[in-house]
C-alpha cells in the first residue's frame, strides 16, 4: 500500500530538503570556488573574473606548488604526524575507554579516574605551562611534540568508554563464560562491534591533526618542521608570493599569481582530508551492532 504524505508533511519534507541542500552549497560552494581560482590564469584570478569555472584554464599553479620544496617536507611532516599520531590516539583511547566502561566492582576507582579525566577538560594549566613542560622534556622542534602533548583526547575517551556500555552485556558474558580474558575481549569484540565509533574518532583525529597549525608555529624552530597547514599559515596570512620567489620561478611566474597559488596550496592541502572522508563515512550508515544477539 503506498504511502500518502498530508499536505503539512509534504510542506515539511519540501522545507527539509531545501534547508539541507542550501548547507551543502554553502560548504561546497567555497571549495569549488578555490578549485576555480586554482586552475585559472593568474591574470583572470587577480583581475577577479573567476567564479565557479575557471577562466583560461591552466595546471601552471599546481606546477609552481609542485616546485616548490618547502610544500613538499612541510606536506611529509603533516602525513608524518597523522600516520603516527592517529594510530597512537586510538591505541590510548581504546585502551582507557575499555576499563572505564566497566562498573565499580570491576574496576576499582573508576569514579576517581573519571574524575580525574573531567578536570583535564575543565581546567587548563595555560599556554607557557604547556610549553615550558615540551621545552624540558627535549620534545621542541621534533615531530613527537606535534604528537604526544595531545595524544589522549578525552572527549574521544568519553565517547568511546559510552559507546562500550552501550554494548550488549550477553556478548561480554558469553565470552568470559568460554575463557576470554580481558585483552581477547576488547580486541576481538568490543573493538569490531564499535568499527562506527572508532572510524568516526579516526576521521576526528585525523582531522584534528592535519588541521592544526598552531602548534607546529609554536613548537618548531625551524620552518623546514613546519607540518603543512603551519606553513599554509604563513604563506597566507604572514607572508606574500613575492618573498618566495626564486629566479627558477621567474618564468612560471608570468603565469601564476599570488591568489592562483595560495588556492592550488590550500586545496591540496585539503584534498587529503575529501578522500579520506568517503571511505569512513560508510561505517556512519552502518549498525554493526544490530542484530548482533537473538532474542
Amino acid at each position: 500500500m503506498q504511502y500518502k504524505m498530508s499536505f503539512g508533511r509534504s510542506v515539511f519534507v519540501a522545507f527539509n530538503y531545501i534547508v539541507l541542500v542550501g548547507f551543502a552549497l554553502l560548504c561546497l560552494l567555497p571549495m569549488v570556488h578555490l578549485l576555480a581560482i586554482s586552475l585559472s590564469s593568474g591574470t583572470a584570478a587577480a583581475a577577479g573574473f573567476v567564479t565557479l569555472w575557471p577562466v583560461d584554464f591552466t595546471f601552471k599553479a599546481y606546477e609552481y606548488v609542485a616546485n616548490k620544496p618547502e610544500f613538499t617536507r612541510s606536506m611529509i611532516v603533516s602525513f608524518q604526524r597523522v600516520l603516527i599520531g592517529v594510530p597512537l590516539d586510538m591505541l590510548l583511547t581504546l585502551l582507557i575507554a575499555y576499563p572505564l566502561s566497566k562498573d565499580a566492582r570491576t574496576l576499582s576507582f573508576r569514579r576517581g579516574y573519571i574524575v580525574f579525566f573531567m578536570i583535564t577538560i575543565l581546567f587548563g594549566g595555560g599556554l607557557i605551562p604547556w610549553y615550558m613542560v615540551i621545552k624540558m622534556t627535549g620534545l621542541l622542534d621534533s615531530i613527537f611534540a606535534l604528537i604526544l602533548p595531545g595524544a589522549v583526547s578525552v572527549f574521544n575517551v568519553i565517547l568511546l568508554f559510552n559507546f562500550f556500555r552501550n554494548l550488549p552485556k550477553e556478548i561480554e558474558e558469553a565470552a568470559y563464560i568460554d575463557g576470554a580474558g580481558h585483552w581477547y575481549t576488547l580486541w576481538k569484540i568490543f573493538v569490531p562491534l564499535s568499527m562506527p565509533a572508532i572510524a568516526t574518532l579516526i576521521l576526528f583525529t585525523t582531522v584534528g591533526h592535519w588541521n592544526s597549525w598552531f602548534d607546529g608555529i609554536i613548537l618548531m624552530n625551524r620552518t623546514e618542521n613546519y607540518p603543512l597547514q603551519s606553513y599554509l599559515q604563513t604563506v597566507v596570512v604572514q607572508q606574500g608570493l613575492e618573498r618566495m620567489i626564486t629566479i627558477q620561478d621567474t618564468a612560471l611566474l608570468q603565469e601564476v599569481s599570488n591568489r592562483t597559488n595560495k588556492a592550488a596550496q590550500i586545496f591540496i592541502g585539503a584534498l587529503p582530508i575529501l578522500l579520506v572522508y568517503p571511505f569512513l563515512q560508510r561505517y556512519f550508515m552502518s549498525g554493526i551492532v544490530l542484530g548482533s544477539v537473538k532474542g
